[in-house]
Parts: structure tokens; C-alpha cells; sequence
């Protein structure tokens, strides 16, 4: 009976998919031993994006959220993702901070890394693969689903040939982050792939965006995948991934052995049912089939940015025009995946096409910069009208003979003039703006307190236990009784 593992994506993509990236360290930590005890191959923790939602939103320490995490899950591997040479924005960052922050990872305790290019240029990823094979990290190198005349079987199965040669890999996933596969194109794509890469690992990470991963997910274990990357029921589902507990039912009714603990899975989704109630949160649930998906190829999240951006100025009504300018782009721009940071660029030129009255008439720096190579090279030509239209703003004259700057560690950290900074710390000023790194710091430790959701009744006291407008309270549920007075300095059983 063949197993199938699992990642759970719950830390990361998870609450990035529904929740904005807004899950922070305490509702993690409560849950985090039934989680190690889990079965899970991997538990999916950290990627930029989480790292820029601690620093700027959730004022939280990063790096101390993987230590925290780690020391409640020794057992199982914590994993994280690298976006190729941008990190945390769409700015391109020196090989030099890239190898830091690998390295940091590792110290601080993640296991395992994700590390990907949308453009799949790989020369974009030796320097990154390297690092965190040093680091005795495990490298996963995923292959970016995408839907164009260009990314077809013989693509992916060319750039697995470049990619196992290249960066020889411990794993290999398909990464389909906009939710565009397909039971059909499952049925020839994986088997493309496994013959390539033969005994490696082959992972499958689907977003349910068109309501497909589900099938997509049980389709491809018989095809070659044995790791599934899956949520937890609460966060499972809409933009966000496949729910284990429906894949642990599923496979095993197909005459699979998924190695993970149901009852442990239960448990945990009802902790996270709690938080979501808690703190107001959205609860995943399945998708209605929408087939524009495949045209834009936006993701549901940046919808919303999008609707935001037009809504400031009036302009909601031109959303799906805005849309369909996105296609006409992407074809121009040598069909670029939809996912960060080209998903971005692409719309906010879309947006900028579309007000502006007259296509290219001002692009951004991440636009100029993207036709002219400097993020990789692009899976099909750049347009050569468009390219020409572009270069010959006047914004795009500082771009024309631009090169990529590689300060050392020591000379960026002497350019700080603060000699006395770790390099955690020292990470997070390079990236952050320093407002939002100064109000981290000065937010102190981490808060770790939160009522246990997964067991009702411990969490009723702890939320009792905290109030104090209240003289005694008499709880009873069949056999269970609860009573609890207030003292003169103290609350009493």
C-alpha cells in the first residue's frame, strides 16, 4: 500500500490565503505539540511574505517566531520559502544578503526550503541552492504551474532536465499557486515530470482557487506525487489549499496509507475553528467554478487590491477591464507566471494602461526593469513594440546600463554605522523600513498566551480566569462542573 505524506500549509500559506497573513505567533503555539505529534513530513512556517506581515503588521520578531516554533515542534521539520532574488519586495537584493538570510534561517531553525523562480531562469537560484545545502538544509525546487502557448509539457519537461542538472535538488514540487490545473493536464504533466526526475521526492502544492485541487491532489498520487501539501479544514479551501482531513478520508477510500493522524488533524482544525471565531477571521469554504480564471490568472487576493486601488478613484466599475488589459500584458510580456512579484507589476501597469487612457504612456521601475532582464529571463520574448515604447520613457534612462549592486555583508553593515548589530537584526534593516523594524523591537518578546482552542473547556477558564467584572460563575455540563468565585486578590475554584 503506497504512503502518501504531507505538509501542512496551515502557518503559512494557509492564513496568507484567507486571513491576510494576520495568524500570529499565539494562535500558533498552543496547538504547535498535537501538531509535532502529527505525522506531517514537513510543517510549512515562513516565507517573505510572513516575514513582512510580522514586521509591519503583527509586530512581531520574525526570526523569534521560528524559534518559538521550533522549540514546540522539535520532531517535525519546519519549512520556509525563498522567492528567488527579491525576498521580501520586488527590489533585488545582493547575493551577499540572500546567503545571510539562508544562513539565519537555518541557525534559527528551519529545516527545509522551498526555494523558487517564477521565470524558472535557474541561474536566478545556484547561489541560494548552494548556500542551503551547506546549511544542511533540505532544497525543494518547485516548478511553476502556469496556463500559455509557452508553458506546455515539453517546458516544464525541459526546465526539470536544466533544473536537475543544475541544482540537483533533495525534492521536487509543482507549485500551483493560482489554483490553474486541471484534472486533464494533471494526467500528463506529473507523469512528464516523474520520468525525469525518477526516485526524487515529488510533491504537489494546488490552491483551490477554481474548486480543482481537490481532484487534482487525488489524481496525481497515482501518477507519481507521494507528498501532498494540505491546510487544516478552517483554512482549508477558497484560495487556499485542499483540507487534510478530506485527503486522509479520500485516499484512504482509494487504497492509500497517508501518513498522518486524523484524530490529532480533528483536534487541531478545532483549535484553529476557535481562533478564526475569536478573532473574527474568514472560514474557508469550497469555490464555485469560474473559468476567467484561466484568462486573467489573477490571484483572488489581488482582486481585491485591484478593486481597492480603482475604488480610490471611482473607478470600480472598470474592474474587468482592467482584467482583460492583464491578459493583453502577460502575452506581451513573454507570458510571465501570475504569481509575486509579476503579478503585481503586471497589474499595476494594467491599472495604469487602463486610467491612464493610453496604453504605456509612464510604466513603473519594477515594469521597466522586468522587460529589460534584470528579474531573469522572461519564458517568451518581450514584444518588441512594447519593449521599445517602454525603453524610450524617460524614466527608463537610469535602468538602460543598470547592474546589480554586491555590497558584502561587512560593507552594508558598515554603512548602517551600527558595528553591534546581529545579524538577525541587521537582516531585517536591510529589508524593513526602519519605522516598521524600530516599532518591532520596541513591541518586546513575543506574546505566547492563548486559550487552547482545541480543548473547550480549558479555554472557557483561561478566558474566565483573565475578567474581572464578575462575583462567582457556575458552569455544568452533564458531569462536568465548573464553579469559580472571585476573592479579594484572587480567583477560586
Amino acid at each position: 500500500m503506497k504512503e502518501i505524506k504531507f505538509v501542512d500549509t496551515t502557518l503559512r500559506d494557509g492564513h496568507q490565503s484567507l486571513w491576510a497573513t494576520r495568524m500570529s505567533t499565539a494562535h500558533m503555539l498552543p496547538i504547535a505539540p498535537i501538531l509535532d505529534d502529527a505525522g506531517f513530513y514537513a510543517v510549512d512556517l515562513m516565507g517573505t511574505v510572513q516575514f513582512d506581515a510580522c514586521v509591519r503588521y503583527l509586530r512581531e520578531n520574525p526570526w523569534e517566531r521560528i524559534r518559538l516554533l521550533r522549540e514546540a515542534m522539535p520532531k517535525t521539520p519546519l519549512s520556509g520559502l525563498i522567492r528567488s532574488k527579491s525576498l521580501t519586495s520586488f527590489n533585488l537584493v545582493p547575493d551577499s544578503v540572500i546567503e545571510l538570510w539562508i544562513k539565519r534561517c537555518a541557525a534559527n531553525g528551519l529545516r527545509r526550503l522551498m526555494i523558487f523562480d517564477a521565470l524558472h531562469d535557474w541561474d536566478n537560484l545556484e547561489i541560494s541552492v548552494r548556500t542551503a545545502k551547506a546549511e544542511g538544509i533540505e532544497v525543494v525546487v518547485p516548478l511553476v504551474y502556469s496556463l500559455s502557448p509557452v508553458h506546455t509539457d515539453e517546458f516544464y519537461a525541459r526546465k526539470t532536465k536544466e533544473m536537475l542538472k543544475r541544482l540537483k535538488p533533495d525534492r521536487v514540487m509543482i507549485k500551483d499557486s493560482i489554483g490553474l490545473l486541471t484534472v486533464d493536464r494533471t494526467r500528463t504533466l506529473v507523469p512528464t515530470v516523474k520520468r525525469l526526475i525518477g526516485k526524487i521526492p515529488f510533491e504537489m502544492h494546488s490552491h483551490c482557487t477554481t474548486g480543482l485541487a481537490p481532484l487534482c491532489c487525488l489524481e496525481s498520487v497515482s501518477l507519481g506525487i507521494d507528498t501532498l501539501h494540505t491546510c487544516f479544514s478552517p483554512l482549508a479551501n477558497g484560495p487556499s489549499h485542499p483540507s487534510v482531513e478530506s485527503m486522509i478520508r479520500n485516499l484512504r477510500r482509494m487504497g492509500y496509507e497517508p501518513r498522518a493522524d486524523e484524530k490529532a488533524a480533528e483536534a487541531i482544525s478545532s483549535h484553529f475553528l476557535y481562533v478564526a471565531k475569536r478573532e473574527e477571521k474568514p472560514i474557508g469554504a469550497p469555490v464555485e467554478y469560474d473559468i476567467f480564471q484561466y484568462s486573467h490568472q489573477v490571484p483572488g487576493g489581488m482582486i481585491s487590491n485591484l478593486r481597492f486601488m480603482l475604488g480610490q478613484r471611482k473607478m470600480e466599475h472598470r474592474l474587468e477591464e482592467v482584467l482583460e488589459e492583464i491578459s493583453v500584458i502577460r502575452k506581451e510580456w513573454g507570458y510571465p507566471v501570475m504569481i509575486t512579484p509579476f503579478s503585481q507589476l503586471v497589474g499595476t501597469q494594467a491599472v495604469l494602461n487602463v486610467l491612464m487612457g493610453e496604453r504605456y504612456k509612464t510604466a513603473t521601475d519594477e515594469a521597466i526593469r522586468y522587460v529589460l532582464g534584470h528579474y531573469g529571463k522572461t519564458p517568451a520574448p518581450v514584444d518588441g513594440e512594447v519593449l521599445d515604447k517602454i525603453t524610450r520613457l524617460p524614466e527608463a534612462k537610469s535602468f538602460l546600463k543598470w547592474k546589480q549592486p554586491q555590497p558584502t555583508i561587512t560593507e552594508l553593515r558598515k554603512g548602517m554605522g551600527r558595528s553591534n548589530l546581529s545579524d538577525d537584526e541587521l537582516l531585517l534593516r536591510i529589508l524593513f523600513p526602519e519605522e516598521h523594524v524600530e516599532a518591532t523591537l520596541a513591541a518586546g518578546p513575543i506574546e505566547r498566551d492563548y486559550p487552547s482552542g482545541h480543548k473547550p473547556a480549558m479555554a472557557l477558564i483561561q478566558e474566565l480566569t483573565k475578567r474581572r467584572d464578575f462575583s462567582s460563575i457556575h458552569v455544568q455540563r452533564k458531569s462536568f462542573a465548573l464553579s469559580l468565585r472571585k476573592t479579594s486578590d484572587a480567583v477560586s475554584q
